[in-house]
């Protein structure tokens, strides 16, 4: 992605002044969609993207007390401390190189990667996207505090969980996640009825680690295709989730790969058993290019079906393409 027109820092810096959520726990979702955008050649549509977008933000919540090295444990997962962890990061960030911050809390931070409706992870991955392939800029390493200070705020792990018989790819392991008891309610009170997941994705080495989480991430796109009808907008996460795990794996160190592969499979699994239908609905192919779908994707101007039209175009092939436009069909648009 190059940026000459400085779009993204000018997007960025106006979306940090404003907090991570809305509404109590639902996700301000533009500092992701705006790097998608940007990314895939749209930004000259930012702007306007962000003036829609921008009645539904609320300001960043009032700091409550500082975290230290010495206290984040107890900080840990509480979401009053959200702008306090924020700062945190920030200070962090500004005393050492960002990947070695993100090699220290990624192992932290992993264990809680359900944690608000897996959205911390999310924006994580597109922060360190940009910085892996962009100029590091100051508001491109506050996004990374931003995102790493929302992960901290909503840690939250998953209830211990039992391994069901193992399955052979990500596609059938998905297949045979069991959906959980009540479907309704939110995500959380769904997730709190998990019990047992499916067996998958022991990655013995990190080479191991990231072909399997690339397929993971291409079953969970191709899903979306036959099952997004279950939940268009939750079930987008099974596949954006993972995905925001792989594109940090360049920034890690191999020996947390194969860790990241485990967390990133419980993510999706945890979403599909949430929100699934129970059977699979018929879909289109498409005719459409990867730059005419994720045009379709801007002009629906749909967060979730922004970022997942992303996550697509990164898997690629006619079938990643058609679960994109499924998402633009199931989605309601944002303009009308």
């Amino acid at each position: 992605m190059t940026d000459t027109t400085g779009t993204l820092d000018e997007a960025l810096e106006r979306l940090h002044t404003t907090g991570p959520e809305r509404g109590g726990w639902l996700t301000n979702h533009a500092p992701m969609a705006v790097e998608a955008l940007v990314r895939h050649g749209q930004a000259p549509a930012v702007h306007r993207w962000l003036d829609h977008y921008a009645p539904k933000l609320e300001d960043a919540p009032a700091p409550y007390a500082p975290v230290t090295v010495g206290n984040w444990r107890e900080a840990l997962g509480d979401p009053v401390r959200i702008t306090d962890w924020t700062r945190y990061f920030a200070r962090e960030l500004g005393d050492r190189p960002w990947r070695d911050v993100l090699a220290e809390w990624w192992p932290r931070l992993l264990p809680g990667i359900a944690g608000g409706a897996t959205h911390p992870v999310i924006r994580t991955g597109h922060a360190v996207r940009t910085l892996l392939t962009t100029e590091e800029t100051a508001p491109r390493r506050a996004e990374l505090a931003h995102a790493l200070g929302y992960w901290a705020a909503r840690h939250q792990p998953l209830p211990p969980l039992a391994p069901l018989a193992a399955a052979p790819t990500a596609a059938a392991a998905l297949d045979a996640v069991p959906p959980v008891p009540e479907q309704d309610g939110g995500i959380r009170a769904r997730l709190a009825q998990l019990t047992a997941l499916p067996a998958w994705g022991e990655a013995p080495d990190p080479d191991t680690a990231k072909e399997l989480l690339t397929e993971l991430v291409t079953a969970a796109t191709h899903r979306y295709a036959s099952h997004g009808h279950g939940e268009p907008i939750m079930l987008v996460h099974a596949a954006t989730a993972p995905n925001a795990v792989l594109r940090a794996l360049p920034a890690l160190p191999r020996g947390l790969w194969a860790p990241s592969v485990a967390a990133a499979w419980t993510a999706a699994a945890a979403v599909t058993a949430a929100y699934t239908p129970r059977e699979a609905a018929p879909y289109a192919g498409t005719g459409l290019g990867p730059e005419e779908v994720f045009e379709r994707a801007a002009a629906h101007g749909d967060d979730h079906t922004i970022k997942f039209a992303d996550t697509a175009l990164d898997v690629g092939g006619p079938l990643a393409l058609a679960a994109a436009v499924r998402a633009i069909d199931l989605n309601p648009p944002a303009y009308r």
